[in-house]
């Protein structure tokens, strides 16, 4: 054999190798995993079983949830990063993966290379709840109580870089009040906290919220979001109630290692958005507060590369650093 034979054949062996996957058009032939790094019960978790239901009900094959919460959502993430980009593992996460990109200065996986945007599935204001016990009925009111007693109220949070967390940073920014940052391993717990007046305060997503604000358990003082909640209109806006420029939402994405095939990431992208176009689907999403959204896998990228920039101002602006 011929030296430059020999190079073709390694060099096509090579090739062979580096290439993607290509995925069967008969995806999925088996199981196909959603992972949530957070706990069961948030907006993320509520966001993953209503898709999972409705994809495994579309492809006639069955998705499931895991929940792997821990170090920020890192554990779920890199699981996904480092997954075989095949299409049967998949990631449900929000804003943390943009925080997460400049809150720690070393992450397993580079997050504009091993995770790939497929979908933006929904989106929901945060809205600051606080326990009854708190004598205040309006956010004006809440801002002199905490300008009074500083660091006196806790606020829980899912841990430090959650959403929970910047938009409670983002709030003491725009009003100069001090409280003390309590972060919990999920939103759950950190609910739980303020349900049994550990905490006084959070800035949590709306869907894990809505129930405890219903029996009255938790005050909501107002949304974060420009606009009022669908689910809830009767509560304000930050904006309505003073904070000038406060417009924070918590999105809801899909993702795949970031290898997935693009034919692939395509058609996963316009299975969701088939199914969260059902009313059925809508009327799930928005029992739970949550918008569904939709859209371009291109848009959304752009979503996430931008909010990495944005955050990364109100990350060093806060001083927060890695629990």
């Amino acid at each position: 054999m011929t030296k430059l034979a020999t190079a073709v054949m390694l060099a096509f062996a090579a090739g062979v190798i580096a290439a993607p996957p290509a995925f069967s058009q008969d995806y999925p032939t088996k199981t196909v995993r959603i992972i949530v790094g957070f706990s069961p019960g948030g907006g993320n978790d509520i966001t993953a079983r209503i898709l999972a239901k409705f994809l495994g009900d579309t492809y006639k094959q069955q998705f499931i949830v895991e929940n792997r919460p821990g170090a920020g959502t890192i554990i779920g993430v890199d699981a996904v990063a480092k997954a075989d980009p095949d299409g049967y593992t998949l990631l449900v996460t929000n804003n943390s993966l943009a925080v997460n990109h400049t809150l720690y200065p070393k992450l397993p996986y580079d997050t504009l290379k091993d995770i790939a945007p497929i979908v933006k599935a929904g989106s929901t204001p945060n809205v600051l709840v606080i326990h009854p016990s708190l004598p205040v009925k309006t956010v004006a009111a809440f801002i002199t109580l905490a300008k009074a007693q500083p660091d006196r109220i806790a606020y829980a949070s899912a841990g430090t870089g959650s959403t929970a967390f910047l938009a409670a940073e983002l709030l003491k920014m725009l009003t100069g009040i001090k409280m003390l940052h309590v972060p919990y391993k999920g939103t759950s717990p950190a609910i739980t906290s303020i349900l049994s007046g550990e905490t006084q305060a959070l800035v949590g997503a709306l869907p894990a919220t809505v129930p405890h604000i219903k029996n009255g358990r938790l005050r909501a003082l107002a949304v974060t979001s420009a606009k009022r909640a669908t689910a809830m209109k009767e509560i304000p806006t930050m904006i309505e109630s003073g904070v000038k420029d406060f417009d924070f939402e918590t999105w809801y994405g899909v993702f795949g290692p970031g290898k997935l095939p693009r034919d692939l990431v395509a058609r996963l992208n316009a299975s969701v958005n088939k199914v969260i176009a059902q009313p059925a689907v809508r009327e799930q999403f928005e029992r739970q507060g949550i918008d569904t959204e939709g859209g371009t896998t291109e848009t959304f990228d752009k979503q996430v590369r931008a909010e990495i920039a944005a955050m990364a101002k109100v990350i060093k602006a806060s001083g927060a650093k890695p629990e």
